[in-house]
Formats: structure tokens, sequence, C-alpha cells
């Protein structure tokens, strides 16, 4: 199966059967099935909402048939055009709108693609709402509007601007500070539309950018997952261009990576630690990120004398901590960086600002800004599920073993030791065990991954 349907909204791969991939038919109906849970859920005569994609080769045929579902649907429509997930998200509520679709498979490669679910703030559904879209689109419960109310279109592509505006005009963001740097940096845009607004964005902070893949054609030229072994170019141009530093994003620019001057990984854990080192140093506050992420942001945090507090494993779940907590800065080990100050969502431009700024205050390096940090490093694995593994029961068996230790079951199975952690939870959109360690070194990581693997397998019997 290449269509996974969640309550975050559905995926899959072009092409193929109905039901089984990403075909027309199947955006068409998910489409129906959102426009009508918004007709559902308001007393309002007309509904607006505002859709953008990213540059996947797909895109323009998946936007024109989710595009005019809506139209059929009676609901109006603002059509950004080619886009990023964090600038719907900012149109969202700036237009006063009922909700929006990104069309966007994220860091998945070319071809896949999906409709991720927004609210009228411009945040992912609950739960709770995304399960009613899935029972509307199961039972094909819609009703199109007559021709004298079809909904109209209106194309707006300005909002790339508009939301680099935004961020340039948050009061933590120092313009004249990173103009006066006079940083020069390597972008990786993965050939989406990060390719246009992130080296948009240096320019305007008086950045020298040097591109790399910043064509919008969809091809993307590496898998567009930005980890360490599919950015090799990237990391050779950074020192061969004597660039202070390396920025990648994923095909929707909600994930963000830094490579250090030596080419080096700055980590993408440690993105969100860096800008949140810098917001807490001028907004004393408390920081959330999810149970998958580094020790190293709790570290900080207190070093600060803020509150740390993890979420089970899901933007949704960031955010909601988040307003619970009045987090200043949160977000997601992968490089996620949600600030509330601008909006409730990953964003990798307000990344990309915060950490500029905190790298023009501290007048140091990519690497020994890295090197300030407390040292830790986690090895990500993961098992394949087959039908006759009992997941539960698995993590049932590991909760029972480890039960003397501090332990978490909010999301899958946390295991806190003095110096290390594991975290096993079942994935939302594979069928696979992810298993997550940190230690104080690779080695040790690597160690307890590998000692959690076989205790699984002697569980399971494999």
């Amino acid at each position: 199966m290449t269509l996974i349907k969640s309550i975050s909204g559905i995926r899959g791969t072009i092409g193929g059967k109905v039901g089984d991939n990403l075909t027309p038919v199947d955006a068409v109906k998910f489409a129906s099935a959102y426009g009508t849970f918004l007709k559902n859920n308001t007393s309002k005569e007309k509904l607006t909402v505002v859709i953008g994609r990213d540059a996947r080769i797909s895109g323009p045929m998946i936007h024109n048939l989710v595009v005019n579902t809506l139209i059929g649907l009676g609901i109006n429509v603002i059509d950004l055009g080619l886009s990023t997930t964090p600038t719907v998200e900012v149109a969202v509520p700036l237009e006063k709108a009922d909700g929006g679709i990104i069309l966007t498979a994220s860091h998945n490669p070319k071809q896949w693609n999906a409709l991720k679910l927004l609210n009228e703030k411009g945040e992912f559904l609950s739960g709770d709402d995304g399960a009613k879209i899935l029972e509307i689109a199961e039972a094909e419960a819609f009703d199109f509007s007559d021709v004298d109310n079809l909904g109209e279109i209106t194309l707006n592509d300005a909002y790339m601007d508009i939301h680099i505006d935004e961020v340039l005009n948050l009061p933590l963001v120092d313009v004249q500070a990173v103009k006066d740097a006079k940083f020069k940096v390597v972008v990786d845009g993965v050939n989406s539309s990060g390719g246009i607004i992130i080296p948009n964005l240096l320019e305007l902070m008086g950045v020298e950018v040097v591109k790399l893949y910043c064509e919008p054609n969809g091809h993307f030229p590496h898998n567009p997952e930005p980890l360490k072994e599919h950015l090799t170019d990237i990391s050779e141009l950074v020192v061969k261009e004597k660039a202070h530093l390396g920025i990648v994003v994923d095909p929707d620019v909600d994930r963000l990576a830094f490579i250090s001057e030596d080419g080096e990984m700055f980590g993408e854990e440690y993105t969100l630690v860096a800008c949140a080192d810098y917001v807490l140093s001028k907004t004393p506050g408390n920081t959330v990120s999810n149970m998958s992420s580094s020790r190293a942001l709790r570290d900080v945090t207190n070093g600060h004398n803020g509150k740390y507090e993890a979420s089970a494993v899901g933007e949704v779940n960031v955010v909601e901590l988040m307003k619970k907590n009045n987090a200043v800065i949160g977000g997601e080990g992968n490089g996620g960086i949600i600030y509330p100050e601008l909006h409730y969502g990953r964003d990798s431009l307000v990344g990309v600002a915060l950490f500029l700024t905190h790298l023009a205050n501290k007048k140091i390096s990519v690497s020994a800004l890295r090197a300030s940090y407390p040292e830790y490093y986690m090895s990500k694995n993961k098992i394949e599920l087959t039908p006759q593994i009992d997941v539960d029961a698995i993590l049932t068996a590991m909760t029972e073993k480890y039960k003397n230790e501090d332990i978490s079951t909010i999301d899958g199975v946390k295991i806190d030791f003095a110096n290390e952690w594991v975290h096993l939870r079942k994935s939302n959109t594979e069928p696979i065990i992810r298993i997550y360690t940190e230690a104080p070194s690779q080695k040790e990581a690597d160690t307890l991954a590998l000692r959690i693997i076989d205790e699984i397998k002697e569980i399971a019997g494999i």
C-alpha cells in the first residue's frame, strides 16, 4: 500500500490503482471530505481556503484537482501557487480564511505527494478533526454546490514575500547585525520552493548567497530528507566557496539543517538548540520538543532557568504542549523550529533568521557555536514490521523489563537512563518500529540501540 490515510492528511505515490495510491480520484475524494468537514462546522454562507504547493512534478496536477474540487463545493480559494508549508500557515490567519491545504509530501521522494490540512488558525488539524474527515471520505458524504453557488479562485503569488517580511519584522531578528557580519552562505533548495524563498530572505538580510539546487523544477537531485548522507554536495561546496555556513531545507521548507564552515553537519537536532539558546537569552521562558529529540534542548533551557517538557511525536502534539506551557520556542529534533511570535508551525525561515542573528551577535564560527553546546549523539534505527508481530505486546514487555527506570508511555515507550535514553514507537506513516537512542558518544548510542534491537527481536521471536 502506498496510500497512507491518517488524521494529519493523506499521502501516497502518484499513479496506480484508486485506493492504493494517490490517484486523481483519491485527491478529489479527500479534498471533498475536507471541504465538507469545513462546511459542516460553520454557519457562514461562504468559506475560504488557502492553497499552496511545493515544486513536485505532480504538484500542478494535484493542485488543479484540489482547487476545483473546493470550487465545486462552493468554497472560495486563495491560490498561492508555488509556496511553502509555513507560508500557507502564515497566510491563513492573515487572509482570515477558514482553513488551508499544502500540497507536499515534505521530505518524501519525488513520486510522493500529499494533502496537509490546516484549520482557521493556520495550524494542523486535531486528531479528532482528522478522524472526522476520514469518516466523511469513507462515506463519500459530499454535497456539491449548484451552478449559481460555485466558489471563486483568487490568485495571490505575493505570499512568499509577505512571509519574508513577517520574519524580518520580528523583534528578535536583527537584520543590521547580520548585514554587518557579511556572511557568505551556500543554500541547497533541493530544487523546490526553498530554492526561491531562502535565497530571497538571505539577500534581504545582506547575505552573499551561493545557490545549489535552487531551480524549483521538482527533480530532487538527492534524497530530499536533510540528513548527512544526502548532503555531500553542499558540504563540499561550503568548503570550496570558503562560506561561513550552508543551509539546507526540505521540499516544503519546514525542516532546516546547517553545515558548518568546515563542511561538517551542525546537526539537525542542534538547529532547534541554537535557535532556542538565542531566544531564551532575550526572552526567558519554557521550551518543548518531542520525545525523540535531543536532551541538549533540556540542558540549554535549564541553563536559562526555563522549564523543558517533551511531547508525543508529531507537530500537532508539540504545538498543543507549547500552548499549555507557554513555551517561547519549541519544535522537533528533525530541524523543525516553531516560534509562536510568528505562528505555531515549523518554519525554516524563522530558524534561518534567528540562527544568523545569534551567530552575528556571538561573532564566532558555526563550528565554534556547535562546540559550545552539550555533546550528544543519536542513533536512529528501525525494525520492519510483519503482520505476525504484535507491536503493543513488545512495547508492554519492554516497559515491564525497564520498570525501575524513568519511563514515559505517552508515545510508545521512552526509557530515560542516567546518561542516555531510548525511544521506541510505531511509525504513523510507515510499517516499522522506530528505535531512537541518544548518549554522550556515538559508540554508546549505537551500542544501546543494538542492545535494544536484540531484546526486541528476542521478545518477538525473530
